[in-house]
């Protein structure tokens, strides 16, 4: 089994095995990882396998498929533009256009100063209120160019 850094090891498998006796206990799991860490470290992948007597390929494909899942921290911001048709016929592409421009980064990239990291999001359920976004958990509908300019500024410091 791949080895995990002892602290990390150690708060994981802490982790895993108080969710791991829970009716589908996989997505809680990474959940609580992702929310300790604020990512989820790749090494913790087999720990958890391991403890639930499923493959490591099983825990990829689980964790791979779900894009909130990160294997790698995230800025201390993160914002999310979505990306679904009802944003995209409003607007929402030239506005995606525009946030990596002013971040200076791409899709699921953070920023040199690790500031902000800027995801996809396909809905938010906010389609009346197009386009949207979502700034560390807190929605915005009905988001405009100058909106994101005071989004991008307030991120960055």
């Amino acid at each position: 089994m791949q080895t995990a850094s002892t602290d990390i090891a150690s708060r994981a498998i802490g982790i895993i095995d108080q969710l791991k006796g829970k009716e589908g206990p996989l997505l809680p799991i990474l959940h609580e990882l992702q929310d300790e860490f604020g990512y989820v470290p790749p090494e913790t992948l087999p720990l958890i396998a391991h403890a639930l007597n499923i493959s490591r390929a099983e825990v990829h494909g689980v964790f791979t498929f779900y894009h909130d899942y990160r294997d790698h921290p995230a800025g201390r911001h993160v914002l999310k533009l979505c990306r679904a048709e009802a944003c995209q016929s409003m607007g929402g592409d030239a506005l995606a256009d525009r946030a990596r421009q002013l971040l200076g980064i791409d899709w699921h990239g953070t920023t040199a100063d690790g500031a902000v990291t800027l995801e996809p999001v396909y809905c938010l359920g906010l389609c009346a209120c197009a386009p949207a976004a979502m700034l560390d958990g807190d929605v915005i509908g009905r988001l405009d160019a100058e909106q994101l300019e005071e989004i991008a500024a307030e991120v960055r410091l």
